[in-house]
């Protein structure tokens, strides 16, 4: 991607927000495309792990971690319109510490794409596993599937026998899982790279959106199908004891808390997706059509319009998100908690899957792995696709932003290409995609008071206050800022004092 500037822009490409609601729809986007890569890690592994974990308690975590961090979107999609600049040559107008010219929180951030390598290694690990699973290769992957499978369904069976919570029973030991899940990953982690360097985008993106969305209805579906069982039912009591600002009961050597906090930094627009927003936003040409800045009534008519524009997408998908968080937290509490299974290793998968066994019976983990292999993917597909033009943005930050755009494209293509690959070589190494996704949402967690601080600043810089018009908007930035490093710090003092932990 090269950096679009409304300064540059043709005059062509200059046109005036839509004001009706069919072609506001048309132009909407970037939010559903970042938000949508998500859901494999963010909704569907990290939110339902903490539901296993906490129960219902941590419900309001989740809803916090969801509503909070988009008005710090805001602030950094409006900069990015104003200005037509990346979110790393953003963060380089900041005043502060610049070695090799980036500036130290878009420093931060690379540090950040680091670890989430590492949770594209534990993505492309599950799909691998979803795949596995579906499809196993060899006897001894088969043999694992059936034990794996086996253990499930017998906690299920015993929940279901005395129709009452139970305590996580000490699973078997489980055979090796032969070489079937590795296989698997690496044909995606090839395919991927392959379709990225060739830059075959649009159709895959049509149609694992449309699936994500058919996955999402499908698990509101089984909520829906759950209260017919008052075994998993999830009762109004259930629903309101995650609302009260509680913390869920101790239990020894796990930390409910720790994980919905790392669940937190990666759920609805976590910290990689506020940083990829900005390009996904001038992909859209929101930046080009407000055109080159002026002190002319048009001009400021148009960007406030597409400020508008911006906005009902930003706020637009954090509905969508919204709900699959809420429904994919409610699905692990409901089930897997009830039935003290803690989604973890090479049996991260199928455990996932007991989600849908109390409605779908038999054909529950056909259903689940068909979704799951989707929306992983999806994740697994687009977060390469944006690190790609964040990693080769860096370099161009770097280089003074004197690249030609032949060598950003060529850049970007490497990118495009080395970081599934790597992805993989670190699952392939540590085989840990639960462990590889919270390590990431942590960082994340980490990087969001520093976005935060970004996104005051952003606001009150002399492009961006200048539609700063209402007070309540300087208030909620403030609240947001202070929840991201409520939520960073605590998170960073129980990293350096696991004793705390046992505090709560």
């Amino acid at each position: 991607m090269t950096e679009s500037s409304p300064q540059s822009s043709p005059d062509a490409s200059i046109k005036e927000a839509p004001k009706k609601p069919i072609e506001i729809i048309k132009e909407l986007g970037p939010g559903l495309i970042v938000a949508g890569s998500v859901v494999g890690s963010g909704e569907l592994i990290a939110t339902t792990v903490a539901g296993a974990e906490a129960g219902f308690f941590l419900l309001w975590v989740i809803l916090i971690g969801c509503f909070i961090k988009v008005f710090v979107q805001l602030e950094i999609g409006k900069y990015t319109i104003l200005t037509g600049k990346t979110t790393l040559a953003s963060l380089g107008q900041l005043k502060g510490w610049k070695p090799a010219g980036l500036h130290w929180i878009a420093w931060a951030a690379m540090l950040v794409f680091l670890g989430s390598i590492g949770q594209m290694g534990g993505i492309v690990g599950g799909v691998g596993q979803a795949l596995s699973l579906s499809m196993p290769i060899t006897e001894q992957g088969r043999a694992y599937n059936e034990a794996s499978d086996a253990q499930v369904k017998a906690q299920l069976a015993e929940v279901e026998a005395v129709k009452v919570s139970v305590p996580a029973a000490t699973p078997e030991v489980l055979p090796d899982s032969g070489p079937d899940i590795y296989i698997w990953a690496l044909i995606i982690a090839l395919s991927t790279a392959i379709i990225l360097y060739l830059g075959r985008y649009a159709l895959i993106e049509r149609t694992v959106t449309t699936f994500v969305i058919g996955f999402t209805i499908m698990s509101l579906l089984n909520i829906l199908l759950l209260q017919q069982n008052v075994t998993w039912a999830i009762s109004w009591n259930d629903f309101s004891q995650g609302l009260k600002f509680q913390l869920p009961p101790k239990v020894e050597g796990v930390y409910p808390l720790t994980t919905a906090l790392a669940a937190f930094g990666i759920i609805g627009m976590g910290a990689s997706e506020l940083i990829f927003y900005p390009y996904w936003c001038l992909e859209k040409g929101y930046a080009k059509h407000v055109g080159t800045r002026e002190s002319t009534a048009a001009w400021e008519s148009r960007a406030q319009g597409w400020i508008r524009i911006m906005k009902i997408d930003a706020w637009g998908s954090m509905f969508i998100y919204t709900i699959s968080t809420v429904a994919f937290y409610l699905l692990g509490a409901a089930v897997l908690g009830r039935a003290g299974l803690h989604p973890q290793g090479m049996d991260m998968i199928r455990t996932l899957s007991a989600m849908y066994e109390p409605v779908f019976g038999d054909w529950a983990v056909s259903l689940f792995l068909g979704g799951a292999v989707i929306v992983l993917y999806s994740t697994f597909f687009v977060s390469n696709a944006s690190s790609a033009y964040v990693w080769s943005d860096a370099v161009f930050q770097v280089r003074g932003g004197n690249s030609s755009g032949s060598t950003r494209y060529s850049l970007h293509r490497f990118f495009a290409v080395a970081l599934p690959l790597t992805a993989f070589v670190l699952f392939y190494f540590i085989p840990k995609p639960k462990a590889w996704i919270i390590f990431a949402g942590m960082t994340q967690t980490l990087m969001l008071p520093l976005l935060g601080y970004a996104a005051i600043r952003f606001r009150f810089d002399a492009d961006g206050k200048l539609f700063r018009t209402r007070k309540l908007g300087d208030i909620m930035i403030f609240i947001s800022a202070f929840a991201l490093f409520v939520a960073g710090g605590w998170l960073l003092m129980s990293l350096l004092f696991p004793d705390i932990r046992e505090l709560v």
